[in-house]
């Protein structure tokens, strides 16, 4: 690799990685991702490992083909293409997340669409798109994104949205930071939480989409806060 990245990014997607655990989106599965903030066309993220046990020296890079760029040859997570594809489609983009939030599962193979309920989740827009793999891949995959041509299907499914569901497996979001990703990732679980709540009392009034926009744009004034304190949360735990 020509030029290293930051110190300090490395240290905050590490801490992605224990946050994103102890607040109950990744488990011994699912990963984050942050853009090279050098070379636009590379990105870090972990080895394949469980991510609440990433430190800095587990963080390797890869390029918009997938391909790992390693000293020590070490591979990374066989759904990289998801990262890598979508950084490749979405120069917006500067941090991903795959994870298979509970919450999140059944919006992705029902009738119902995951929708904002509350101010902290305008970040979903009007719906959230589900990709659909049988469409790309037919009907006996093992669901995961595992090659190049799959990637860029669910980037397309995803366009300009901040979150899509992958059906019967989980859900990606993106962000402009990692503490935006990973604001997002974990009120996209809160929220199908709670509509979940909701729709099982009645009618549920979603937002609307200016309303939508609006809180959305106000939260990304605010995200070192919730940040600051998953981050003291963590590591309280061990992590």
């Amino acid at each position: 690799m020509p030029h290293t990245a930051n110190t300090a990014l490395i240290d905050d997607l590490v801490v992605a990685n224990h946050i994103l655990v102890n607040e109950g989106v990744l488990d011994g599965f699912g990963h984050i991702s942050v853009r090279h903030d050098i070379d636009p066309g590379r990105f870090l993220i972990a080895r394949s490992m469980a991510p609440g046990l990433v430190t800095a020296g587990d963080i390797v890079v890869c390029d918009l083909d997938g391909a790992v760029h390693d000293a020590r040859g070490r591979r990374s997570y066989v759904e990289r293409f998801i990262h890598s594809e979508i950084y490749r489609a979405r120069a917006d983009v500067m941090a991903v997340v795959h994870s298979h939030s509970p919450a999140v599962i059944p919006f992705g193979v029902t009738g119902a669409r995951l929708r904002p309920i509350c101010h902290m989740s305008g970040f979903l827009g009007a719906s959230t798109p589900v990709f659909e793999i049988r469409h790309s891949a037919g009907e006996s995959t093992d669901l995961l994104i595992s090659n190049q041509a799959l990637g860029r299907a669910l980037a397309d499914s995803l366009g300009t949205s901040n979150v899509a569901l992958l059906r019967g497996h989980g859900n990606v979001v993106v962000g402009f930071s990692i503490q935006q990703v990973v604001f997002r990732a974990i009120y996209t679980e809160n929220n199908a939480r709670l509509q979940s709540e909701a729709m099982r009392l009645g009618e549920v009034n979603f937002l609307t989409p200016g309303e939508a926009q609006a809180t959305s744009d106000m939260i990304d004034e605010h995200l070192d806060r919730p940040w600051q304190v998953w981050k003291k949360r963590a590591l309280a735990q061990g992590f």
